[in-house]
């Protein structure tokens, strides 16, 4: 059974509701979180690229990664692109592309991801509007679930 149902949060997967590029978060991280994060995109198989100012690089470790001002592309599902920007340690910032994610396919992907990221790192998930801080959807440690935030049963309704 999915975490999340399309009817009843596809207004959290609208653009025009949550900006095009809605912001993830895992909080209060470190740069061994970040390296663990790393290993789990490897050890996935997930296919990804670094990209720095002057283009692709490979892969480098978490210590190099952290504020060199480059961002790591990954697809963890066909046609599911998540974006990490490794801007410091103490938060792993990520955004995804609503634009091009539709039904319940991409719930359950967003669900998947939150569901594998929190429980490899042990810590929660966020996913906020794009440019706000409330989280609408959090994969919780304890519950091991993806759940629409108390911001999140507030987003008003609209069809997507």
């Amino acid at each position: 059974m999915p975490d999340l149902d399309w009817a009843d949060v596809r207004t959290l997967f609208d653009p025009d509701v949550m900006g095009a590029l809605p912001d993830g978060e895992v909080p209060r991280t470190t740069a061994d979180d970040w390296q663990a994060l790393l290993d789990l995109v490897v050890s996935r198989g997930w296919p990804h690229s670094y990209e720095e100012d002057l283009g692709p690089v490979p892969l480098p470790g978490a210590a190099t990664m952290l504020g060199a001002g480059g961002v790591l592309h990954v697809w963890p599902e066909p046609g599911f692109q998540v974006n990490f920007w490794p801007l410091e340690p103490g938060s792993i910032d990520f955004d995804i592309d609503l634009c091009e994610l539709r039904g319940q396919r991409v719930v359950d992907a967003v669900c998947r991801l939150f569901t594998t990221l929190g429980r490899h790192l042990r810590k929660q998930v966020l996913l906020c509007p794009e440019g706000e801080g409330l989280p609408v959807l959090a994969f919780d440690v304890g519950t091991g679930r993806v759940a629409v935030t108390a911001a999140g049963r507030g987003a008003s309704p609209g069809a997507v």
